[in-house]
């Protein structure tokens, strides 16, 4: 029923969307106030969080013991895990000041986060940087929002209340054993806290210099017997970056989102979890707009929208003590109007079942079966088109894992596999074999092997974009008459991306108020999509006449990438502490063959990642229930983009003057008055402000 009704809210509201903040806000503040009286009788019980004045919850025993789910698809210590794992906890996120999931990633070893402009990120993990990063997989609570028209996520979609979010586990690696194509070089899965866990209510609100205003209400309360459920509201909105030359750039950023979260457990061996949001934003960009006549090229500044929302739904079991089953249906729907995509439309919908058991004592068996079906259509442009328009795809997989123990709490084995079936590229078979020795219980050591791959998208066969006119006689334009339009066109009989990944990691607590994660890593990348130029024709349709330069994708570049992660965790004293993430890469990439690469193809992906990073996060818990937080940041130079390295400082200061009440000041990117990450596809350069901003937050 809680599904039909919220399915019923979203379609009415994406049919007539005339005033559709209003109506959300209307929507989502009515449900909260009506629920209001019976959330007042509502048994809450508050979490050490509300009440507790010092804020350095764990311990470092109690963090090597945090369980997460992603690496394997179930509950492990995180010192059990085989891979290179990092998780952002929820302390992390509300001390670090970070106001999206972007900026929180920066925590993150291997992570690499450069902001385009005030509502565009370029996120990756182990280089191959830009908008659409697409060899990541990130999934929020357990579902995909990977769009697969264009190979990469939207990230300015990807959001929720940040202090519902239970932690971030990174995976930087392959993961593609279990999560499928596109988890090549790792997967991030954001993990919301539980209906019971956000009980009561939570007011949020402020305001600054970058972030102009934002608030949020959350409000819990129990449904039944074993059932509880939470809504949240909120909206924000955030200033524009600077040019160059220090002006106001057009792409200041608001949006509003709502949703809710039912867990009921009608059994003890039964439990049930529905949630779901919608959002509605609008954002600002700059771009260049070819035209095949005079001036070519010419400056825009747009103003796009995107629309959605989602719902899912998922039952888990527990057969045993050593077998349970899950399973979990989810829909997405999301709409995007801007400069690249006009009236982007993708209708998602995916099915996921698994089931676990152990087979004697030493051995865990875990496999699952998944379809997902996708339709995707674009209002075709000048500057970007689809052939066809609109299209369906269906992608059908399995898996199956094994956990092999070879020494009881000593030594242990992983084998596994995903089978999937796509309509790009046909079958693909991608493996993966893991060990840990575990030799003392403060020291582990693991290594893995994996095959993971990369198929392509509609972006890459189905295509045609037009970035840019040469104007005649100008160099690059051999014709004296004629304008030459630079064209991208698909190539349907594309490849998979293919990688094989070596791994070595080493972690420890050497103290008990010290410990470290080492992870070496080398990428041996094949069939990477490139492109090759074409012979010019010309081309009388759009008119006027012109030369066309055709570039077409291709199967044409391979290369090595390897590099060093390092995290460690320090408590000098039980009022400070200090982590650090270190990360070395270093990418090795050419054309096929040993062909010269005049293009400067591989360059350009090379340089668009930095060679080093590096974090350094100190949260101090002073005396009289205030905190402070220091969080320094050293990016390295981006070559092909011609973007400097930089340094960067966040500062933030909080007080606890009740329980349940938090006033903080936090001061973002205090080092120079503004500064460029990234360069846009349209080669716009966006450079984000110093900022400060005020916040008040209230739970009860």
């Amino acid at each position: 029923m809680m599904e039909r009704i919220i399915m019923n809210i979203y379609w009415s509201l994406s049919r007539d969307r005339f005033n559709t903040r209003l109506s959300l806000a209307f929507l989502l503040g009515g449900l909260l106030f009506y629920a209001a009286p019976a959330l007042s009788h509502a048994q809450v019980d508050q979490d050490a969080e509300r009440t507790s004045s010092k804020l350095i919850e764990l311990s470092l025993e109690e963090l090597m013991e945090i369980e997460v789910t992603s690496p394997g698809k179930k509950i492990q210590k995180l010192s059990d895990v085989p891979a290179a794992v990092y998780v952002i906890t929820r302390d992390d996120i509300r001390r670090s000041g970070a106001t999206s999931i972007p900026e929180a990633l920066r925590l993150a070893p291997g992570v690499q986060v450069a902001r385009i402009d005030a509502n565009k990120w370029a996120v990756t993990v182990r280089g191959f940087a830009g908008r659409f990063a697409n060899k990541l997989l990130v999934l929020i609570d357990g579902h995909t929002v990977y769009n697969t028209a264009f190979s990469g996520v939207y990230w300015d979609i990807q959001d929720t209340m940040m202090e519902d979010i239970d932690r971030i586990e990174v995976i930087r690696g392959p993961g593609a054993a279990l999560w499928g194509a596109n988890a090549v070089n790792g997967v991030i899965n954001i993990i919301t806290r539980g209906a019971e866990e956000t009980q009561g209510g939570l007011v949020t609100a402020g305001g600054g210099t970058e972030e102009r205003g934002f608030g949020g209400v959350r409000y819990g309360m129990k449904v039944g017997k074993d059932a509880y459920a939470r809504g949240y509201i909120k909206y924000f909105d955030r200033d524009g970056g600077v040019d160059g030359s220090g002006n106001d750039t057009a792409d200041d950023w608001d949006a509003l989102r709502g949703g809710f979260r039912l867990d009921w457990r009608p059994s003890p061996t039964d439990s049930i979890t529905v949630h779901g949001d919608i959002y509605d934003g609008s954002y600002g960009s700059t771009g260049e707009a070819p035209t095949l006549l005079f001036p070519y090229m010419q400056s825009v500044n747009d103003r796009g929208r995107n629309f959605g929302g989602n719902i899912l739904s998922r039952w888990e079991r527990t057969i045993s003590t050593t077998s349970d089953l899950a399973l979990q249906v989810y829909y997405r729907r999301e709409e995007r109007d801007e400069i690249e995509v006009r009236k982007g439309v993708e209708d998602a919908v995916d099915i996921d079942f698994q089931h676990g058991f152990s087979l004697g004592d030493r051995q865990e068996i875990m496999y699952g079966a998944g379809y997902r079906f996708i339709h995707e259509s674009l209002k075709n442009s000048f500057y970007t088109s689809l052939y066809p328009a609109s299209r369906s795809l269906d992608l059908f997989s399995a898996f199956i894992q094994d956990e092999i123990t070879l020494l009881p709490e000593r030594l242990r084995v992983t084998i596994g596999s995903k089978f999937e079936h796509n309509d790009f590229t046909g079958f693909e078979v991608q493996p993966d074999f893991r060990i840990i020795w575990t030799p003392h219980p403060r020291h582990t050591v693991w290594g893995a092997v994996s095959r993971a791959v990369r198929t392509p998208s509609r972006a890459e066969t189905d295509i045609r974009v037009n970035p840019g006119v040469i104007p005649p006689s100008a160099p690059g334009n051999p014709s004296p008459f004629f304008p030459l339009l630079v064209s991208y066109y698909g190539n349907d009989n594309l490849d998979s991306e293919v990688l094989l990944a070596y791994e070595l990691g080493y972690r420890a607590q050497p103290l008990e108020s010290f410990s470290f994660d080492l992870t070496g890593y080398y990428h041996d990348y094949d069939r990477l999509i490139g492109s090759t130029a074409g012979t010019p024709f010309i081309e009388t349709s759009p008119a006027p006449p012109h030369l066309v330069a055709p570039v077409v994708y291709d199967n044409n570049l391979e290369g090595k990438v390897y590099g060093v992660e390092l995290s460690a965790d320090w408590l000098p004293v039980s009022w400070w502490r200090m982590k650090l993430a270190y990360t070395y890469q270093r990418m090795d990439l050419h054309l096929k063959g040993d062909v010269a690469d005049t293009t400067g193809q591989a360059d350009g992906i090379e340089g668009s990642s930095p060679r080093h990073q590096l974090s350094w996060f100190n949260s101090i818990d002073l005396p009289g229930s205030v905190t402070f937080d220091s969080w320094l940041r050293y990016v390295d130079d981006l070559p092909a983009l011609q973007v400097r390295s930089y340094v960067n400082l966040d500062l933030r200061l909080a007080w606890r003057p009740l329980p349940g009440m938090e006033l903080s000041l936090v001061g973002q990117n205090l080092i120079d008055s503004s500064h460029q990450e990234f360069v846009s596809v349209e080669g716009i350069s966006t450079r984000s402000e110093r900022g400060f901003y005020g916040k008040v937050l209230f739970e009860f």
